[in-house]
């Protein structure tokens, strides 16, 4: 069984870089704000 498509033509399609950098944003400074958090809860742990 084959799974080569060679009858459909391939389309490319184009994100812009706003939309990209918008969605790592989106993801990222949740992110980076829930690890700082971890970090310092962590380190009043062994810090006493």
């Amino acid at each position: 069984m084959s799974s080569t498509n060679e009858g459909t033509p391939q389309t490319s399609t184009h994100t812009p870089a706003g939309l990209i950098g918008f969605a790592w944003a989106l993801v990222g400074i949740p992110l980076v704000y829930g690890l700082v958090q971890t970090v310092r809860a962590a380190s009043a742990l062994f810090t006493g």
